[in-house]
């Protein structure tokens, strides 16, 4: 008994912590193992999402632990394998299922905070939702702990995990010092956002969001097809504002009013809480807005809907892969992107046409004006489009299910 006793102290004072930021692999942060716990690797099933779990066969049965509260430098923050039975001395075991993320970005912008966090829901379908909602969610940044999430990533992973005000972690607790650990009961690790998953095992996570998302906040049923067509034009302040939104306004309402059934909405999202946006989006066919963070919403229209997404000069030239995000949630979520309008005209650059320091100093927070002919035949077309797929499929009500595909 003392010789196992003897060897448990060991294997406690042998564990091992590594920088949870490994600087040595700055130059490809994110590529593979990335630089976040790097000595890990993720496990990748065909079509699903990359993770690492904790303990299991890939941990040889050990669990994580964290020593991980700088919120400046990643690298003074670290972690390490431990076996439940022996957990490196003063540690203390968090009972329940924790949620690491690792962002790349940042968690106060929607559109980042959307992309990092869905994989695991993804993992949680995966696993046909069980166990219910994670115990904590733990934000890295770089390495550095975040304790804070945009209020929509928010109130969308309440809806989702239906497990009440999320908890995430700040290790502010007591004996929540720099050197103490925390140990983890199982742990569930994501470095690699949506990387790795097919197009259905996306969707699937989107309808499950959607889906929950009405529940929480009672959107009300709505006919799928038939004569009714919403159309919203999303608004926005400052940045790749209109700069004459009435005209905007009247140029979509036009066009819409020729259509039988349709209805013209125009919203600001600063005035709307997360459940009216929902209901909002349950009601549009055709989303009309500014390319921005406000476009993640898309997800919340009904499958098949469509996305008119517009920019400001200069965005196609210097603005690089992420101007085409959106196009890529429209995909991944079901819906129908109709392509982008351009404005041709935009303020004057102090720079050469193609310099990059046009797209910090001036088309970033560029303002979009209207190009009514354009407008209105694009309008007309899109219109005339959902028109005829309302009325391909049969007159059906599209319920509003709390299983949502989860039985918990």
């Amino acid at each position: 008994q003392e010789e196992l006793k003897s060897m448990a102290s060991k294997l406690s004072r042998a564990v091992t912590f590594l920088p949870l930021k490994d600087l040595r692999y700055a130059s490809t942060a994110a590529d593979g193992h990335t630089w976040f716990m790097s000595s890990m690797h993720d496990v990748h099933e065909p079509d699903e999402v990359r993770y690492q779990h904790f303990p299991s066969e890939a941990s040889g049965g050990r669990v994580l632990c964290l020593r991980g509260r700088d919120r400046r430098d990643g690298a003074r923050n670290s972690y390490a394998l431990a076996w439940p039975e022996t957990l490196p001395p003063n540690a203390t075991l968090a009972r329940g299922t924790t949620f690491v993320s690792y962002n790349h970005y940042d968690y106060d912008n929607i559109w980042h905070g959307l992309s990092v966090l869905m994989p695991f829901v993804a993992w949680h379908v995966r696993g046909r939702c069980a166990g219910g909602p994670p115990a904590r969610w733990i934000l890295y940044h770089w390495g550095e702990l975040r304790t804070d999430l945009a209020p929509w990533v928010k109130t969308l992973l309440e809806a989702t995990f239906r497990g009440g005000p999320l908890k995430i972690e700040d290790f502010e607790g007591p004996g929540g010092g720099d050197r103490v650990a925390t140990c983890f009961e199982e742990a569930v690790v994501m470095r690699h956002n949506e990387g790795g998953m097919s197009n259905e095992k996306i969707v699937e996570v989107y309808d499950l969001m959607r889906c929950r998302s009405r529940v929480y906040c009672g959107a009300k049923s709505r006919e799928v097809n038939g004569s009714s067509i919403g159309m919203t034009v999303l608004m926005r302040d400052g940045p790749r504002s209109f700069k004459n939104a009435s005209e905007v306004i009247r140029i979509f309402e036009k066009e819409c009013r020729k259509v039988e059934g349709c209805q013209l909405m125009v919203a600001y999202l600063r005035n709307l809480t997360f459940c009216e946006q929902v209901k909002l989006m349950s009601l549009t066919d055709v989303m009309v807005s500014a390319h921005g963070a406000q476009l993640s919403n898309i997800f919340l229209m009904d499958k098949n809907s469509s996305v008119m997404e517009l920019f400001p000069k200069g965005w196609l030239e210097l603005a690089g892969v992420g101007q085409y995000v959106y196009r890529d949630l429209a995909g991944w979520s079901g819906m129908i992107h109709e392509g982008a309008w351009r404005d041709p005209a935009g303020d004057r650059r102090p720079f050469p046409e193609n310099d990059q320091r046009c797209m910090s100093v001036v088309y970033k927070n560029g303002k979009i004006g209207h190009n009514e002919t354009y407008f209105s035949e694009w309008a007309r077309k899109v219109l005339g489009k959902v028109k005829l797929r309302k009325l391909a499929v049969p007159v059906s009500i599209n319920p509003v299910s709390g299983r949502c595909g989860c039985n918990y």
